[in-house]
């Protein structure tokens, strides 16, 4: 009778703990913190990026870079702070897909939009890896965003400053060749709200041009292919 008591007694506190178990937004029930590895970490990691917190590779590795991203969301939101994605955190952030920080606005975009928008992209950008290119496209929006440059992407991409277009594809001509596929992905990936460079307004390649004022009055963002981006 003892063992057939202790039985029931473990089986209903098997019970309560499933039944307090929260099932998340995000299909998974795992603790996540440094050191994890999986989709669950990518999906983590497409979350923050998504809301303005995570800005760098998105590669399913639960490393230093992704714990601050976490204590970053943590630290605006007053949740617990300890960089471990818990069922509090979790719940935050996936149940809260309008908090971000510096997220860019997603708005109805045009095909004439992502149309251009491939284009300074495949300009800028047609022999960089995948992630460069989003970078451009993450630039380009954020500038549209801004209230410090035009609010289109057309407007964007030909804004002169004095004489001088902002982008050199517009002055060699190069705006107007036909974006890749890639290029028109990348795009779209943009638009969707990908932003692997964060905040970033401004880009150049150090081995072609020195970006001396971008240097002396930006802060340095991250380096992806040949491009260094800052905001």
């Amino acid at each position: 009778m003892k063992r057939e008591k202790l039985a029931h007694i473990l089986l209903v506190l098997l019970i309560m703990v499933v039944l307090n178990t929260p099932i998340l937004a995000s299909g998974s029930t795992r603790t996540l913190q440094f050191g994890h590895r999986g989709e669950d970490v990518l999906n983590l990691q497409r979350s923050l990026n998504r809301m303005g917190y995570y800005n760098f590779y998105i590669d399913g590795i639960y490393g230093k870079i992704t714990e601050r991203a976490v204590i970053n969301f943590q630290i605006d939101h007053r949740i617990r702070i300890d960089g471990i994605t818990g069922p509090e955190t979790q719940r935050t952030l996936y149940g809260s897909p309008t908090a971000s920080r510096g997220k860019t606005s997603i708005r109805n975009y045009s095909s004439g939009d992502l149309y251009w928008l491939a284009r300074i992209i495949q300009a800028e950008a047609g022999g960089e890896p995948y992630q460069g290119k989003v970078a451009v496209g993450n630039v380009i929006l954020n500038r549209v965003n801004s209230s410090s440059f035009p609010n289109t992407i057309y407007n964007v991409i030909f804004e002169y400053y004095g004489n001088i277009p902002q982008f050199s594809p517009v002055a060699d001509g190069t705006i107007y060749n036909t974006p890749s596929q890639e290029s028109i992905n990348a795009a779209k990936d943009a638009l969707n709200g990908i932003r692997p460079v964060g905040n970033s307004t401004y880009f150049f390649n150090p081995d072609k041009a020195a970006g001396t004022w971008i240097v002396k009055n930006k802060s340095y963002v991250s380096r992806i292919g040949g491009h260094v981006f800052y905001q």
